[in-house]
């Protein structure tokens, strides 16, 4: 009984303590599971229920750029003037970036007889040494480019991954996504766009 006795008046001694213990425990191991921000858009993946851009083009053409492919070509966006485009910001460990490139694959088969180009640019910072291996795994078809900070800030800082854009024939951004997107949202601007004049 005195034990108890004792205990007790330990524990009601020592509660503002024990508290303060408790709540610098919870905030450690808060801020030790945050995902560390490096400033780049690599080094951030937003999940589809967090996606904040879903915009209808600007009225604007969208940046030319001069990237290297997989397969040592310079690629410009200007070479596919007069085809739709889905223009894609990935990277091999997002996620949600993964789960899209079976859908974009399909979609570029079925759909690159009538007009459709799907272009993938990458962020990892390995380089070809991420990409390659990940692109057989994946049996990726369509032309991947490595990325770099002058066609991340072209397209406007590319806040998180996967970001995409939806081109038009005639070059102009027709809508952006930031976040997963299903196949069926792509699809039905492919087959719109793909009819414009």
């Amino acid at each position: 009984m005195a034990r108890k006795a004792k205990q007790r008046s330990f524990l009601e001694k020592n509660i503002h303590y024990i508290v303060i213990v408790a709540v610098a425990l919870i905030v450690g191991a808060v801020y030790l599971n945050k995902p560390k921000d490096s400033g780049t858009a690599s080094s951030q993946e937003v999940p589809a229920e967090n996606a904040v851009m879903e915009t209808p083009g600007d009225g604007k053409l969208a940046p030319d750029f001069a990237l290297t492919s997989t397969d040592g070509k310079t690629i410009r966006l200007s070479d596919y003037r007069g085809k739709v485009v889905v223009l894609d910001f990935w990277a091999t460990w997002c996620p949600p970036c993964k789960a899209e490139i079976p859908d974009f694959i399909r979609l570029y088969s079925q759909y690159q007889k009538d007009g459709f180009q799907m272009l993938g640019i990458s962020l990892d910072q390995g380089g070809l040494s991420d990409v390659k291996p990940f692109m057989k795994d994946y049996g990726i078809n369509y032309p991947i480019m490595l990325g770099d900070n002058q066609v991340v800030a072209a397209y406007g800082g590319i806040r998180g991954i996967p970001t995409t854009f939806v081109i038009d024939k005639k070059g102009y951004v027709r809508a952006a996504f930031e976040g997963y997107r299903s196949a069926s949202v792509f699809e039905k601007l492919i087959l719109e766009l793909t009819k414009e004049q």
